[in-house]
């Protein structure tokens, strides 16, 4: 037998290393920027396009353009905005180690140390004060109710509700049926059903698309950043995603044609139209989530051309049927 040539200096560290095992990696550099900068950030600008469903249930009465909504709808985004941000700034500030595993949300501000743990949730509690007591001053009870509910809700979301099965699915959507409904409450307006069933399971729809990618994206991996996604099957949440669109699908086509034979006095029937535009944006929107590609809502429509000329074609259709031109 032939002896092993010996080891040369690089040969010798390398197996050094491999000796000792994997490194942790470190942790991620402190981000440069301001604090305010980074606050700002933590809001999430992004997902305040979610805050623009306070707009929905008076679009539908044909109410969006009336002096109180003008007056109203404006400071209802805002408040909503602000409770969003306060639950976000408690949750980075709750999630910053875990974040720190996660390839992108490391780079969020608390996890990344632009933004101290303590002043996360000082100014997280402060705007969780703050918003429901000026709804309860400038709107109707009811908004001040809806938004604390919805600051308990998503507060205990972000402590324990996360953790527990399908729970975490109904607690993120019923935030998206929140927003919807809010407008409707500062108003006076009454909710339809139909709004109301296709509204809740289009966002189930978009939540469990969103899981479902990230259960995809980071097999193997998934407990070092959201520890639930290692309890549930990307063949469950598949079933969840395309039951939540079928039932959305169904519930805006029974509103499409709830007028039954009642001749419609516009040009064309843009109510029942409207059905085939929503459906396209079903479909083109699945195409993500089959594909695992699905993240956040406001990230695939905004960044979809096709998704966004449906949506605008969509949404043509809609104005043409509540102005009943």
């Amino acid at each position: 037998m032939t002896e092993a040539a010996p080891m040369t200096g690089p040969a010798r560290s390398a197996a050094l290393l491999q000796q000792r095992g994997p490194r942790r990696p470190p942790a991620p550099p402190r981000r440069e920027g301001t604090l305010l900068g980074g606050l700002l950030r933590t809001a999430r600008p992004k997902q305040w396009v979610k805050n623009l469903l306070v707009i929905a249930a008076p679009a539908a009465a044909g109410e969006l353009f009336s002096r109180p909504a003008l007056l109203q709808l404006p400071l209802v985004f805002v408040l909503f905005t602000a409770c969003a941000a306060a639950v976000y700034l408690v949750n980075d500030a709750r999630d910053a180690e875990a974040d720190r595993a996660h390839p992108v949300k490391r780079h969020r501000p608390v996890a990344a140390g632009q933004v101290p743990v303590p002043v996360a949730y000082a100014v997280g509690a402060g705007l969780a004060v703050l918003a429901p007591a000026i709804a309860a001053w400038r709107c109707s009870p009811a908004v001040c109710a809806l938004l604390v509910a919805y600051l308990a809700l998503q507060l205990a979301y972000c402590v324990s509700l996360k953790h527990v099965l399908v729970v975490d699915l109904a607690v993120v959507t019923t935030g998206f049926l929140m927003r919807a409904v809010v407008g409707g409450l500062a108003l006076g307006i009454p909710l339809s059903r139909w709004f109301l069933i296709t509204t809740g399971f289009g966002a189930l729809f978009m939540v469990a698309a969103k899981r479902y990618s990230e259960a995809v994206q980071m097999a193997g991996k998934a407990g070092a950043t959201r520890a639930l996604l290692t309890e549930y099957t990307t063949g469950y949440l598949r079933f969840v995603w395309q039951l939540a669109a079928g039932v959305a699908v169904l519930g805006y086509c029974l509103w499409a044609l709830e007028e039954g034979g009642v001749p419609h006095t516009s040009v064309l029937p843009w109510r029942q139209l409207s059905m085939v535009a929503f459906v396209l944006a079903v479909l083109r929107y699945a195409v993500f989530a089959d594909r695992g590609t699905a993240g956040e809502p406001e990230d695939v429509v905004l960044h979809d051309r096709a998704l966004a000329l449906i949506g605008l074609g969509w949404l043509a259709m809609y104005g043409l049927a509540v102005a009943d031109w």
